[in-house]
């Protein structure tokens, strides 16, 4: 059966090194909308950054917020946002997302919120946003989530960690700037990087795989090889095609859907909060009976870099703990949908997906 999905992608894109420098000149345009300030929430990684701070094109009357990533984005920090902001202030012309996946989701959000009424708990799922959200714009200085091109907001909720997805999440504009992601640090750059591949090999080897997917995925996956095996951490260009496969990662799942990784990430996320990225990367590394010669890849790749990646966690997780992530991972149909297709209640059930967990 072919699958039918009509979608939009970001309306604007700008790429390239010194591209952050034109981020007031890009926003400009939008500035008479509403209540005519933007909202910068910013990453805290920046906090104290005085020079790059200096760099935000922040006028009078605008907003700027440092967002905590600490612990992963949640609808209660959205509707507490929202509700401030518009107390405060009313309608703003935009929001400017500046930072990692965390920060552009909340942006993403944010922005949603601004015109849907009451909780962002309840919207929650695929098109349950009832109108458009105001301007928003995502500047990343972090690779790999992919989170800049992306239909969703990732956010957890009080019942269940999973994002506000419809076409009014995408950015209306992107700024790709290689320069802002020079300063990450190293287990983190790869922890994010591997998002990427991640979302590729996931993309590509399941029941909604496609030629349009398969071609962004292939790619991203070979400018994951050329950065993580090929080039030097201090080599400009690694960065540059960093930024290019996160972007092309992230457009991998528009026309497919990620598996079997990122429903047990999701458990360690809503349950332990840990960070997606990481638990991203604890997952992978145990599936080697789903993902075979990629898992081996990922791990050449850990042991190229010298990541430390912990091992050995599961130890610590009681029957309780691993029967609530079970439960978490469980409720994501789609997931395990395009990982084993539409009868895979046939061949998973919670006890398997324990067995996963056990092995981390």
């Amino acid at each position: 059966m072919q699958l039918f999905r009509n979608f939009k992608s970001v309306t604007k894109t700008c790429y390239g090194r010194g591209s952050f420098g034109k981020l007031g000149e890009i926003l400009e345009p939008q500035r008479g909308a509403h209540q005519r300030f933007f909202v910068f929430l910013v990453d805290h990684y920046f906090e104290g950054w005085d020079d790059f701070i200096a760099r935000i094109p922040k006028q009078e009357g605008d907003e700027l917020i440092f967002c905590s990533t600490e612990k992963e984005p949640s609808t209660e920090q959205i509707d507490g946002l929202r509700d401030d902001i518009l107390a405060r202030r009313g309608l703003p012309a935009g929001v400017i997302g500046i930072g990692g996946g965390n920060v552009m989701d909340v942006a993403k959000a944010l922005s949603l919120m601004f015109t849907n009424e009451g909780s962002s708990v309840q919207y929650q799922g695929l098109n349950l946003i009832r109108k458009p959200g105001i301007y928003h714009c995502g500047v990343p200085t972090i690779s790999g989530t992919g989170a800049e091109v992306s239909m969703t907001a990732v956010l957890t909720g009080p019942v269940k960690k999973l994002g506000l997805k419809c076409d009014w999440t995408v950015f209306d504009q992107i700024v790709l700037d290689p320069d802002l992601i020079t300063t990450v640090p190293t287990d983190q750059w790869f922890y994010t990087g591997m998002d990427t591949y991640i979302h590729s090999v996931e993309a590509i080897t399941g029941t909604k795989k496609n030629t349009f997917a398969e071609a962004y995925s292939e790619k991203a996956l070979d400018l994951c090889r050329e950065v993580y095996l090929k080039r030097d951490r201090s080599d400009p260009k690694s960065d540059e095609l960093l930024m290019v496969a996160s972007y092309m990662g992230g457009l991998s799942l528009t026309y497919s859907e990620v598996g079997v990784c990122h429903a047990l990430s999701y458990g360690l996320g809503k349950v332990l909060e840990m960070h997606h990225c990481f638990a991203n990367c604890v997952a992978f590394n145990q599936l080697e009976d789903v993902y075979g010669e990629y898992v081996q890849e990922f791990k050449h790749m850990v042991k190229e870099r010298g990541v430390n990646l912990p091992a050995n966690l599961a130890k610590d997780w009681d029957e309780k703990t691993l029967d609530a992530m079970a439960e978490v991972a469980y409720n994501l149909p789609h997931m395990w949908d395009h990982a084993f297709g539409p009868d895979w209640q046939k061949v998973l059930d919670r006890e398997r997906i324990k067995g996963w967990y056990r092995r981390m």
